[in-house]
């Protein structure tokens, strides 16, 4: 080998060597930069193919309208970095409930969210955004008997939902809440999107609301419905049905969507930071940051209106639960420290028994405050 050659690999070499720690420093495990696991939102546009939902003003149909919101929310999601959408449908097809619970969980998606028309025999109008529940209301019932009686025209449907019949309150009221796990994320999403039509697109109130939606109760994750508006309503039908109106049904639903993984973030980002390796002195040092006398650290596994025993059988062998009731609901949370780094351990510990959607909260005299908050003083 000459010196020349022997320069020319000597020279390759140290790139290959730079170029791999420099790999390493920024894109190690071990560091702030790690790469995050894309935030899936599952889209699911109401009805479709032989199912035309509801059919209201001048015969503006909710199958057509649900689709084209969809789309519009879909492309403008997918321009945001780190997101990944999913639609249940994409053109004009009929698509069973149960199917559209299992797209989605078969993506192990982050959020569910369903968009629908609503109708009326009166000049009723405004938006509403549901969340899954069992309340026995005449009203919620109405509502939710006429979204999931698209059942009926499914193939072997009294097989896929094991006998459940959308004409009786019994069956759901009696629909296993799997989904409560989620509902404290769920109402979260639900009042940002409700706040916005109130706000931006100046739509009626008509506020974030529960009740046994079978296309809810199918899956394992945060999920609303959103009834966007009245097509039966003169006014409401025309704006629901025109392309401007689309586009701003689109940008809002967007918006609020936008701004729940942003608070969504915030919560979490301290937890999805991990360490660096330290010293026996450094790891010293960090202990005593770690611990924050006046904050108690908590892990919000579930919320839900069930009134549990915090027996360990019922959190998945989880031992040292406390229930908080708050409100008319319940939530339910794992350790009790003002150690950050094991609260932490308590974090992954309930996650890997299955409590996905479980976050780090932080209290200061019994009232809740910002992790974030707390971090940055530290």
């Amino acid at each position: 080998m000459n010196s020349q050659l022997f320069c020319k690999f000597k020279l390759t070499t140290k790139s290959i060597v730079f170029f791999v720690f420099l790999t390493v420093f920024l894109f190690g495990e071990n560091t702030l930069f790690a790469q995050k696991k894309e935030f899936v939102v599952v889209l699911d546009a109401g009805h479709g193919g032989k199912d035309p939902g509801k059919v209201g003003y001048k015969k503006v149909k909710e199958k057509d309208i649900a689709l084209k919101i969809v789309l519009q929310v879909g492309k403008l999601l997918s321009k945001r970095k780190g997101i990944k959408v999913i639609y249940t449908r994409k053109t004009d097809v009929f698509v069973d409930l149960w199917e559209r619970g299992k797209i989605a969980n078969r993506a192990d998606a982050d959020l569910f969210v369903s968009i629908h028309c609503n109708a009326h025999n009166s000049q009723a109008s405004g938006a509403e955004t549901w969340v899954l529940g069992t309340h026995a209301n005449q009203r919620n019932f109405e509502v939710a008997k006429a979204e999931n009686a698209v059942i009926l025209m499914e193939d072997n449907y009294k097989t896929n939902y094991k006998g459940f019949d959308p004409n009786s309150p019994e069956s759901v009221i009696g629909l296993t809440l799997i989904q409560e796990e989620y509902l404290d994320k769920s109402i979260q999403l639900a009042s940002i999107i409700q706040t916005e039509f109130t706000n931006k697109l100046k739509r009626k109130d008509r506020g974030v609301k529960q009740a046994g939606f079978v296309v809810l109760y199918q899956t394992y994750m945060p999920s609303i419905l959103i009834e966007t508006g009245f097509i039966t309503n003169y006014k409401e039908g025309v704006f629901l049905g025109s392309k401007s109106g689309q586009s701003k049904f689109s940008e809002t639903i967007y918006s609020g969507v936008s701004k729940y993984i942003d608070q969504l973030e915030l919560n979490t980002i301290a937890v999805e930071h991990k360490i660096t390796p330290k010293t026996a002195e450094s790891e010293k040092k960090s202990n005593i940051v770690a611990n924050y006398s006046n904050v108690a650290f908590k892990v919000q596994i579930a919320s839900g209106s069930r009134k549990l025993e915090t027996k360990s059988y019922n959190f998945k062998g989880l031992k040292n639960v406390d229930r908080v009731k708050v409100g008319r609901s319940y939530k339910y949370y794992l350790g009790n420290t003002s150690d950050y780094s094991r609260i932490k351990e308590l974090h992954s510990l309930a996650k890997s028994k299955g409590y996905k959607s479980a976050f780090i909260v932080a209290f200061k005299n019994g009232e809740k405050i910002s992790i974030d908050e707390v971090l940055k003083k530290s």
